[in-house]
């Protein structure tokens, strides 16, 4: 073999450094290749779950929205006091028609024998001659239970029935169960409300959030000018 065919063939091997530099450029591309095409579906997957999410919370402002116009109406004065059938403590069961022909007091309380209604039943208990002078019966209503009641009756010595309504029916129709807050959180629950029924059994005054101190005077005095 000639010195020239010698130089050429020892240029052209496989293992030649031209072909070694080709080889990493094509594994990189591979991988660069490889890279793009995991991460394609990463992207789509993160477009999917945020489009579901801003879906989500358009169906809860939707529930939400729906709920609010399916409130029931809200109790004003003129109208018709909505009946009830309802436990009462001693074991009897007190009624609307039981009261027909005089007039009635109902003060929705939010819990037996915490500070505020304890204070607001004693009131009321306290003019309990006055209200029976002005034609004038008192009923207390809160969601406790009837034991609950008459524990409470007995440690304060409460001239006034009350009246338990667990399910809550007495308390939405008078308006008297609600959102509330509490360290800025909202729930439902009962509102301390009162409300005067007139011995026509229409409903002739509503006082809502109620404040406890005086309270009890102020319904008695428009108890009696009725």
């Amino acid at each position: 073999m000639s010195k020239k065919s010698r130089k050429k063939s020892s240029k052209t091997p496989s293992g030649s450094p031209t072909a070694k530099k080709k080889a990493p450029k094509t594994r990189a591309t591979t991988q660069t290749k490889a890279a793009k095409t995991q991460r394609t579906p990463a992207s789509k997957s993160t477009a999917t779950i945020a489009k579901t999410a801003s879906h989500g919370a358009a169906s809860k402002q939707l529930k939400s929205s729906k709920s609010a116009s399916a409130a029931k109406p809200v109790l004003t004065e003129g109208q018709k006091a909505p009946a009830f059938r309802l436990p009462r403590d001693g074991g009897a069961v007190a009624t609307l028609s039981d009261y027909a022909g005089r007039k009635l007091v109902l003060f929705f309380y939010p819990r037996a024998d915490t500070p505020g209604c304890t204070r607001e039943a004693i009131d009321f208990t306290r003019l309990a001659g006055a209200f029976a002078d002005a034609g004038t019966a008192v009923l207390g209503v809160s969601a406790d239970s009837l034991k609950a009641q008459e524990k409470f009756r007995d440690k304060h010595s409460l001239k006034v029935p009350l009246i338990s309504d667990e399910k809550h029916e007495m308390l939405e129709a008078y308006g008297a169960w609600g959102e509330k807050s509490m360290y800025g959180k909202s729930f439902l629950g009962i509102l301390r409300t009162t409300v005067l029924v007139g011995s026509d059994g229409k409903v002739a005054r509503i006082w809502r959030n109620v404040r406890v101190d005086g309270h009890a005077d102020q319904v008695l005095e428009a108890a009696t000018s009725l």
